[in-house]
């Protein structure tokens, strides 16, 4: 997946001004995106702030670490009951 050219706090910035009232279009022209591309951030973004935006990546970043574990053990697992299985 291509990874976008702003950080999330650049995207909280734009959004941020968008909604003190600059008008939309005005703003894609000023920082170079699409209007689609400004309301999927809204959508992904919306009433967000800096710190949550963090908490959240924290959270998604332990979860895929979580995930990780689960497969390792769950196919250690499976390996040993085969090897268990073979010797009854």
């Amino acid at each position: 997946m291509r990874k976008s050219r702003f950080t999330e706090t650049q995207i909280l910035g734009v959004l941020g001004e968008g909604d003190a009232g600059m008008p939309v279009a005005e703003l894609c022209r000023k920082y170079g995106i699409s209007t689609a591309t400004y309301y999927q951030w809204k959508s992904k973004f919306a009433g967000m702030s800096v710190s949550e935006l963090k908490r959240v990546k924290e959270l998604e970043a332990e979860n895929t670490r979580l995930k990780r574990m689960y497969a390792d053990l769950a196919l250690e697992n499976a390996a040993i009951k085969d090897v268990l299985s073979r010797k009854l």
